[in-house]
This record gives structure tokens, sequence and C-alpha cells, in this order.
């Protein structure tokens, strides 16, 4: 699974608008309770010149993100992206087109509150836990670095960082919406990453408009708040801000009924494991280097759980011989079964963590694996317990002279040292290579899948591989291939699934087609497959899954014709 979401742990709007009787600003009003969210800018309404502004603040549970780092359920910095995820709350008030949203992090902690009232602005804080316009806390006001007073929130800026961490840099997003309706995705890896480290703490992010946009406002300086910030009754200082109003804008808040439409912090990353041991190809003139090269892979358990092996040292290097015989010689169709086996040439001396330098094998017209360089793979760890190797295979004249070739993962640190005795020895597997060749008639497939292990209902804290079963729809089976035969699965090197409400279509999980493939499919020798945690989904109804393979012919993702049905259902006590 390449998808986890977490919910926002606080939420709630803060405004200095009048109150209905346009004499009274509603500063002191909490809204953390309610179910929407609500941005908008006011000018003009209880004077000529009077401002009133609106603004959002959001929280999410760091802390969980973080544990789940820990424990390897989201990797590491650097292979997961962020996203903010807000959604639209449809009001039968007006809805600002062409508004520009600016996204900050908050500086200073906050209380969510009680309040409900977003309409007359009631439920005060008045002393009542609950943050409001001009204060953060039931004790403690809105302040910068330099405790001068706020309103409105208190967010880092570019002049305005944490005095320890000036060298630090400050990340602001902003996004348009021309048409006002749209849901808002907006990556702040940035953010979240830098909250994982502890550059900044977490007080989450602050959603309000851009300073053009928040209505234009000139005041005196009263009480103690400093010249530019706000007057005494929370109203900013922003001379240059519009003379147009930008009302409102809402986003459904984290207590809304609506399980999809809360506020959401997504991770998105790609774990797809593209194991080519069972679609193992020699390298051929018809495809490019690319398409030419195989990626194998070998996974260690531990006591049935992935584990790292142990004294790898820093960059996790392994290395793999391959063979055209077993160790101790017999070779396949050549040579006698004393015969030393092939060389499996010794360490290219590559220094990378990962799948490591790309090396090119050749095999003689006898099957035998040579290489002039004597220069074995090196490969490298992938995740836990898990590595990988890239090579590109060439046949020999008669290809068909080596049936099968062995790989041998083992380690050492003398470049010289041979697989067959290396004291690190790890695995040994087969390899059965095919032939890429090309055909006379111009064939646009088609496919049946199969989703072979689906149940009827599943529990919210299931995390299920599901594997597929793929043919062409029109392959032709002689009487004896269907009487004796298991007819193998292809294996589909992109593949993407969705998953959607049955009731209503409402699209739960999408396809992840783009840079973070987060719902690609894996393959290895079985076929293709894929892990889906069901806590994404709202128990209590029923979803399905699609698949869409990607054509390179149109260069295009075609969606498959059969769905897989399945419930997901709490527990009964």
């Amino acid at each position: 699974m390449a998808l986890k979401r977490y919910t926002a742990s606080a939420d709630t709007t803060v405004s200095n608008t009048y109150e209905p009787n346009l004499i009274t600003r509603a500063t002191g009003a909490n809204m953390g309770a309610s179910d929407v969210l609500d941005v908008f800018s006011i000018y003009g309404r209880q004077s000529t010149s009077s401002a009133e502004v609106s603004r959002v603040l959001i929280k999410f549970p760091i802390t969980g993100i973080s544990a789940d780092r820990t424990n390897s359920t989201i990797p590491a910095s650097g292979s997961v992206n962020f996203f903010l995820r807000l959604y639209n709350a449809p009001n039968s008030k007006t809805v600002p087109k062409d508004a520009k949203y600016v996204f900050m992090m908050v500086s200073q902690s906050w209380q969510e509150g009680v309040g409900l009232d977003m309409e007359g602005y009631a439920d005060l804080t008045l002393g009542n836990e609950g943050c409001n316009w001009m204060s953060a806390s039931d004790s403690t006001y809105w302040k910068d670095i330099n405790n001068t007073l706020l309103a409105g929130g208190s967010y880092h800026t570019q002049s305005g960082a944490p005095n320890n961490q000036v060298n630090t840099e400050i990340y602001i997003f902003d996004k348009t919406l021309s048409d006002g309706t749209e849901n808002i995705e907006l990556n702040i890896t940035p953010w979240v990453e830098q909250w994982i480290a502890g550059t900044y703490s977490n007080y989450g992010l602050g959603v309000m408009l851009t300073a053009s946009q928040e209505a234009s406002s000139s005041v005196d300086a009263l009480a103690g708040r400093a010249t530019g910030r706000a007057d005494d009754d929370g109203e900013l200082e922003n001379p240059s801000g519009s003379t147009t109003s930008y009302y409102t804008k809402r986003f459904f808040g984290r207590g809304s009924q609506y399980f999809y439409k809360r506020p959401v912090i997504e991770a998105r990353w790609d774990d797809i494991t593209r194991d080519d041991r069972g679609n193992f190809y020699y390298s051929s003139s018809l495809a490019s280097a690319a398409d030419n090269l195989n990626t194998i892979y070998f996974y260690n358990y531990v006591r049935g759980r992935l584990a790292d092996i142990p004294n790898l040292g820093a960059d996790k290097r392994v290395y793999v011989g391959i063979y055209s015989g077993s160790v101790g010689g017999d070779y396949i169709n050549g040579g006698e079964a004393d015969d030393a086996p092939p060389s499996d040439i010794p360490v290219s001396g590559a220094t990378s963590a990962n799948t490591g330098s790309v090396q090119v094998l050749s095999a003689d017209n006898a099957g035998h694996v040579r290489s002039s360089y004597l220069t074995v793979i090196t490969g490298g760890i992938v995740s836990t317990g898990v590595y990988s190797a890239s090579f590109a295979f060439t046949g020999s004249k008669n290809p068909t002279v080596l049936k099968t070739i062995y790989d041998v993962w083992y380690t050492g640190s003398d470049s010289h040292k041979h697989a067959h005795n290396a004291t690190g020895q790890f695995y040994t597997g087969s390899i059965v290579p095919k032939i890429l060749s090309a055909v006379s008639i111009s064939h646009k497939p088609s496919y049946y899948i199969n989703l072979m292990n689906v149940r009827q209902a599943y529990h919210p804290d299931e995390t299920v591989r599901f594997n597929l079963h793929i043919r062409e729809k029109n392959r032709n089976q002689n009487i004896y291939t269907k009487a004796t035969s298991i007819v193998k699965t292809l294996t589909m090197q992109s593949a993407s699934y969705r998953v959607y409400r049955v009731v209503d279509g409402y699209e739960a999980v999408s396809y992840g087609t783009g840079s973070e493939l987060h719902t690609g499919l894996s393959y290895d020798e079985t076929g293709n497959y894929f892990d889906f945690d069901m806590n994404l989904l709202q128990p209590g109804y029923a979803y399905a899954f699609k698949f869409a393979f990607y054509d390179s012919a149109v260069a295009s993702w075609i969606e498959q014709d059969k769905t897989f049905k399945f419930r997901v259902v709490e527990y009964e006590y």
C-alpha cells in the first residue's frame, strides 16, 4: 500500500467579522466544533470602508506520521510526498471566483475550542478553552517572536522566523481557485518533513486570502498593538488590500459527517516491486536499453518477517553471481557434471546503496555465462529485508541452449571473491529467460482479469494483499492444453487500481498514475499484486475495485471492464 491518510486533529475558524447588529465585532467567537471552515473577506458592509476577515486554522497528527515512518509504514524522507486535501463545502452564499488562498505554518500553540455558531458568533471564548481572532488560547494572546500582539493568528513568514532558526527555509504556499467551488490539493511535503524533524514545532497551518484580497483597511494602533498589525477591535492594517469582497469559501471540517470530505494529509509514494524473475528476457535489438534491463529481487525473511541482513556495511551492498549451472558444475545442456561453474565475475567496485550499476552479461553458444571483464552484478537494499539487482543478459547465437540460469546472492569485500566460495552466501534462485520476438500481424490485446482472493467483506483494520490473474481474452487453447495445463498469468508491467463506492459511484481512491504511482501494481514471478489498507474506506458500504493497464501503443491508460465488489464492515460485539 502506497497511500496513507491522516485526518486533522484540530481545526477552527477565527474572524473579526461583525455580529448581526453590525456594531460589535465577533473577535471573541470560537468555532472549534463546527463541521465547516470559513475563509472570506468583506469590504464596506458596516461602513464605506469597513473590513472583515475570516481565516482557518488546521492541525494534523504529525506524531502519528513520525511513528509510521519509524515502523516503516511510510518510507524515509525523499521517497514520499505529503498532500494537504481540503474539500469544498457547498453553501447558499456567493462563492468568490479567482480567489488566491495562502497557506502558512502557524508559529504558536492554539486551542481548538467547542464553539459552533458561525452565523451569529454567539459562542465566545471569554475565559473558556479555545482560540479566537485575538487569542491563541484562554490565557494567551497571539504574539510574534518579539512578543508583539497580533490578531488573526501567528505565522512563520520570511521575515519572522524564530530567532534560533533564522537560517532555516520557510515555505509559504498558495492556490488560486478560478471557479471557487474546487477542492484543494497541495503538496506540503517540506512542512511535514520539517515538523517530523522538529525543525519547527507542529502548530498546524493557517489558510487565508492573500493580503491583496483581504479587505483594505487603515487603522490606528491602540492598546499596545503595533502599527501595521491590528487595532483594539481586531481590524487589520492593510491599506493595499482589496475594496472588493471575497465571500465566502467553505471547506468541510474534521467534524463533518462526510467521511471522505474531512481535512487530511495524504501520504503517497511509489512502493511498486518490479521483480522480473518470472518475466526475464534475453537482450534484443528489438528493444531499447531500458527495456532490455531485468531487475530481480531477493527477500530475506526471518521468522516470517522481512529483516535486513546484518553486517552488510553502511551502503547495504550485496553481490549477485550468475551461473549457467548449479554451484559445483553441471551446466544446463553443456559441460560435464564435475565441471567447475563459470566464473561469476568479481565485484565491480560500485558503492551505491541502491540497485547499483547496470552490468551486461553474455552467454556463449554452449549456454555458459561469460564476461571478458569478470564483473559481478552489484545490488543493494530496496526496503527492509528486500534487495534487488539489475542487469541485461545477452543471449548466445543459440539462446535455446541455455534453458535456466542461476542467481547466487552473497557478500564479501574481496573484489575477486566468487559466489561459489564466498563465506557470506545468502540465496540461490533460478531464472528461465525468454526470447523477445516480433510478429507479422497487428495485435491489440484485450484481457480477462480475475482478482483471485477477494472476499465478500473486510474489517477496517485489515491490510490485504490481492493477487490478479490476467490472460488475453482471444487466446486460443487446444483441447490438450485446456485439459492438462494450468494457464499462467500474464504480467502487466504498468497497472493501476481505483476504488469506488457502489451506491453512488464516489471515488474513494483514485488512480495513481502520475508521478507518485501510489496505486500501481507490483509484480513478481507469480504475477501482479497489490496491498490495500481497508482503513481508507468508510465502513458500512459496498465498494468495487477497477483496474487500468498502460497501453504503450496509444500512450494511454486503458480501464478494464471487470469490477470486483466487496464490503467493509465494523466488528460485531
